[in-house]
């Protein structure tokens, strides 16, 4: 386990924190990530900005889960594998686990992110299933109804640009939850379960070397191949480059929100 702890903090909510520290103004956050390249991206540069430790679990490298019990609030992050490859990666089993306390039992403020979207649906009921056709681009996500009157997305636009890199999709949310945002190709792109457990299937947390690091994966560059063509990785990391200004605006409003509903807790 990696753990970050930061420098001066910036104030960004009451006096006292959620967490297990009664004298700190921050949340302590737990991030489960599956490979190297897919960590909380431009988020790092909010936490250390607020001062707010967080702690990063390898799965993939083999760390083991901590008890959840220092912890204010999940994020779990992309990666490479679906959610229902336990054969050959046994950790998931574990990890779902996790997932449920934290939801279900413990009622923490949950993010999760591509991945750890489908890992949100997967551990609580819903179904995930191949895509007849891989998403990838910088495609449109439109909020619903719901999505609009959302605490996490409260100060989005109702149209989203957003980075898409995945192959599977939840076709079932689970019992209860809200469907946020939509697309024409995928009808579950943000879920809310409960009132604090939030799964995006798309990605605005990029940094500049997000797309040039993640072609590097093979499984993400067969994907973007096979949808945008053999060269299509410069148009692409250029584009992206070319809206990050809005990547970030729409990062950094997520996050707030979040931080947000972890001090509401």
């Amino acid at each position: 386990m990696t753990r970050h702890t930061l420098g001066p903090v910036r104030s960004t909510g009451p006096s006292a924190s959620p967490g297990t520290d009664s004298g700190s103004n921050h949340v302590h956050i737990l991030v489960f990530q599956h490979i190297a390249v897919e960590h909380p991206g431009v988020f790092r540069d909010f936490l250390k900005e607020d001062g707010i430790q967080w702690d990063a679990v390898e799965l993939d490298r083999g760390q083991p889960i901590p008890s959840l019990e220092r912890y204010d609030a999940l994020w779990v992050m992309g990666g490479p594998m679906d959610v229902w490859e336990e054969d050959k990666y046994p950790w998931l089993q574990a990890e779902k686990a996790a997932i449920r306390e934290a939801v279900s039992e413990r009622g923490m403020p949950f993010l999760g992110v591509c991945l750890g979207h489908q890992l949100l649906a997967a551990a609580l009921g819903g179904e995930v299933a191949p895509m007849a056709q891989p998403e990838v681009g910088i495609l449109d996500v439109a909020l619903t109804a719901a999505g609009t009157a959302d605490p996490l997305l409260a100060g989005l636009p109702q149209g989203i640009k957003c980075l898409q890199w995945h192959g599977t999709e939840v076709v079932e949310p689970p019992p209860g939850a809200t469907v946020l945002a939509d697309s024409s190709r995928c009808a579950v792109q943000a879920l809310r379960v409960g009132e604090q457990a939030y799964g995006l299937q798309y990605h605005v947390e990029l940094t500049a070397s997000t797309v040039s690091e993640w072609a590097e994966v093979a499984a993400y560059k067969k994907s973007l191949e096979r949808v945008l063509g053999a060269n299509a990785l410069p148009r692409l990391d250029a584009e992206a480059r070319l809206r990050m200004p809005g990547f970030n605006r729409d990062a950094r409003q997520i996050y707030t929100n979040f931080i947000a509903l972890c001090y509401a807790k």
